[in-house]
């Protein structure tokens, strides 16, 4: 039985999991009517009770250590102006909190429940200042004011400071402690070079923290930072990158998650009698999220598999007891019909072993000739890890196999892997994208007149690039919320990120010619294949003016090309019915070129 492409794209999740204190109640989110929205749960799999009814997606959600009211963050349109919300766990009207209207980044409420506190960039669209917000007042109060992206990390255990983070970029950042009082800052991470310093957890006697570090090596590891002597010093040394990191109130529980291979490991070590727990169960998939509820060794986390939908459980920290709270709809799609891929590798031009994850037909196994859609993370400093993807289950159930390749700039392998394509090194990341084509020829079993390619953000330049760079090696291409210039985009991108994306991709004052030269845009006239072009109006990151000139110059040559623009979108497709106009088009057109 063939199911239809909206089944698909009416799979549910559940997400951003937060505990009531008392953890009777959780709060979510899931985007069971469209777009991600508030909803409670009073215990695990009973009937869930929706408490916003936005048109626009909610951000995440927290909720309050004592009270019963939930905070949440929204934008509008996808424009990414994230403004805090609370609103009573019973249900009613939710009211604002934040009273500036620019981009928020949500910091957490403090351990007392008395204050929540935020970053923004209302001082000049430019610089994010933190903030405390005090509950009984009503007020909002500047606590710093510095340049660059700063953030909220964590708040003190007695609620007298914060730690908070500037991001020089994607892969270099800095930590503070910050006293409330006084506006003291006290620098805790000074260091040479790129390193980064993230989830700093501070002990419950406030004596120092646990973080996740890679200064002076090459993987995120474990490490703890002493207040009196001023030192950071390693717990352990793992070949693989901790990504996830949490402790419970009492300080006893300290949770530990792992990257390995793009799949989860997660540990519970009890730090009285130095015993681990390894939770096996959790091993061929991806976890996240993972928060303690207030004042126990229970803990909330997102369980994600190629197979199986997006959900919340929780577990018991002391015993190891899992529990699932939810069990989100696959829409009519049979859950045993859904497919795991195969991890691969394959050698790129310089002998580099690039990683990917390579998803065939369920009938498949042994045939040659498949179609071929190579789907192309964005980021760079991401990685594609094997979590329920409703399109890519489409494709397969259409009979293409999808190859997700984690080229070089991926995040997962290791800081060096990381930088082997910044700057004057991009286009060897495109060589990957070649390689990883002869691959699936020479022992992938593809056919190779039906090898397509689609990718988003920094994925949609690495296929408008592939195609005018490889031009004859590929079927079609479709190129979503993609970077077509890196010149007009980095002129034109949100000026908070500028800064940021030129650490990775160089600086329109030292690299303008280079990146000139590296451009799809300016090279149009080579690409041989139809392409495909999806956008928001409102996106902040990749500006819509990307697709347009693109589209543009494509046609100007006679070329075939469509294009889709969606004026409540921002950077991606938020909205289910959006979703459901662009992708069943996107089938068709691989069908029509690759089928």
């Amino acid at each position: 039985m063939t199911v239809p492409f909206e089944h698909y794209l009416n799979i549910r999740q559940a997400a951003s999991p937060s505990l009531r204190g008392d953890g009777g109640r959780l709060a979510f989110l899931t985007d069971i009517t469209g777009t991600a929205q508030l909803w409670t749960l009073d215990g695990p799999m009973q009937w869930p009770e929706q408490l916003t009814f936005f048109d626009d997606r909610l951000m995440f959600a927290s909720y309050h250590p004592e009270r019963d009211r939930v905070a949440f963050g929204k934008d509008e349109g996808g424009d990414e102006r994230q403004l805090i919300y609370w609103v009573d766990g019973d249900g009613g009207p939710a009211e604002r909190l934040s009273p500036t209207d620019a981009k928020h980044l949500w910091g957490g409420w403090s351990p007392d429940g008395m204050m929540c506190a935020w970053a923004h960039n209302g001082r000049n669209g430019r610089d994010f200042d933190i903030y405390v917000y005090d509950l009984e007042s009503d007020e909002e109060r500047r606590i710093l004011e510095v340049d660059g992206f700063n953030y909220v990390a964590e708040w003190m255990p007695q609620s007298e400071g914060l730690v908070v983070g500037r991001a020089a970029s994607n892969v270099d950042n800095h930590l503070w402690h910050v006293d409330l009082e006084s506006g003291d800052r006290t620098h805790l991470t000074p260091h040479d070079g790129d390193a980064i310093y993230q989830q700093p957890t501070p002990l419950p006697d406030g004596s120092g923290l646990y973080l996740l570090s890679n200064e002076d090596r090459d993987v995120t590891n474990l490490a703890r930072y002493d207040f009196e002597d001023e030192q950071l010093e390693f717990v352990d040394d793992h070949d693989w990158n901790r990504e996830e990191l949490a402790l419970s109130d009492d300080g006893r529980w300290l949770v530990v998650v792992t990257n390995e291979e793009g799949y989860s490991t997660t540990e519970i070590r009890d730090r009285e009698n130095g015993e681990t727990q390894h939770l096996g169960e959790l091993d061929e998939a991806i976890v996240g999220g993972v928060q303690f509820q207030s004042d126990t060794s229970n803990l909330a986390l997102t369980v994600s598999a190629a197979d199986d939908t997006t959900d919340v459980y929780t577990v018991d920290a002391s015993s190891g007891e899992m529990t699932r709270w939810t069990r989100s709809s696959t829409a009519g799609v049979p859950r045993e019909s859904l497919i795991q891929p195969d991890l691969v590798s394959y050698e790129s031009v310089d002998d580099l072993e690039i990683p990917a994850f390579y998803y065939r037909p369920l009938d498949a196994e042994d045939e040659d000739d498949l179609p071929v859609i190579v789907d192309i993370h964005g980021g760079p400093e991401s990685q594609h890890r094997p979590t329920l993807r409703a399109t890519t289950q489409y494709y397969l159930q259409q009979g293409f196999a999808v190859f997700a390749p984690n080229v070089r700039g991926s995040a997962g392998y290791g800081q060096a892997y990381m930088e082997l394509d910044d700057v004057h090194n991009r286009m060897d990341s495109v060589a990957d994208i070649r390689a990883g084509r002869d691959w699936l020829v020479e022992e992938g079993g593809a056919d190779p007149d039906r090898i397509g390619l689609i990718g988003a953000s920094y994925g949609g330049f690495m296929v408008l690039s592939s195609m005018v760079t490889y031009p004859d090696l590929w079927a079609a291409g479709v190129d979503i919320v993609g970077i077509a210039s890196f010149v007009t985009f980095l002129e034109n991108t949100s000026e908070y990120r500028r800064h940021l994306r030129e650490a990775e991709y160089g600086s329109l004052d030292e690299d303008r010619e280079f990146l000139e030269e590296i451009s799809p845009l300016n090279h149009v006239e080579d690409i041989a294949a139809p392409l495909m072009v999806i956008h928001g109006e409102n996106d902040p990151r990749v500006p819509v003016g990307e697709a347009r000139q693109v589209v543009e110059a494509v046609r100007e040559q006679g070329l075939p090309v469509e294009s889709l623009i969606y004026e409540d979108e921002g950077h991606g497709l938020a909205k289910r019915t959006n979703r459901l106009d662009a992708y069943p088009q996107v089938a068709d057109f691989f069908e029509k070129h690759l089928g």
